[in-house]
């Protein structure tokens, strides 16, 4: 039997952070679009939330405004949706990343959250070229934005 060269770990970048706060409010800051506004994006950005129908084939859209006045836009559709659990969408970021899934889980440790963020490239190459393009710091800097936002609704 052949292994297949293009599985889905070999094309996955993957976060993992453990929020000091309960999984209700992790969860919310994710699905209330208020909140999304103020973290969503890596720091220095100004995040404005365009479209944001949280279901299975909703759309959202961000636009987010560097502090140099240029805009980027996030878009995509959600594709799995459980609550307390997981949140699946697809995801484009123009113009750095096209054609990526992105899969949030969350999971209650107590008054804390294990979150796992996962973003899904189309090819290893892609995957390769995206961490070298710095995900793991601007992803990194999102999640410090939403640890501080999370701290500030405790």
């Amino acid at each position: 039997m052949m292994s297949k060269t293009n599985d889905a770990d070999s094309r996955t970048l993957t976060l993992e952070r453990v929020f000091n706060a309960p999984i209700s409010l992790a969860w919310e800051a994710w699905t209330n679009p208020e909140h999304l506004a103020q973290w969503w994006g890596p720091e220095g950005m100004e995040t404005k939330v365009n479209k944001h129908d949280f279901r299975v084939g909703g759309e959202w859209e961000y636009a987010m405004t560097m502090p140099d006045g240029q805009v980027f836009m996030a878009e995509g559709v959600y594709t799995e949706i459980v609550e307390f659990e997981k949140i699946c969408s697809t995801a484009n970021f123009k113009p750095m990343t096209e054609g990526v899934e992105i899969q949030a889980y969350f999971e209650a440790k107590g008054e804390q959250t294990k979150f796992t963020f996962k973003c899904v490239h189309e090819t290893e190459a892609y995957c390769k070229q995206q961490e070298e393009m710095g995900f793991y710091n601007g992803w990194g800097s999102v999640f410090n934005r939403l640890a501080d936002f999370l701290k500030s609704k405790m």
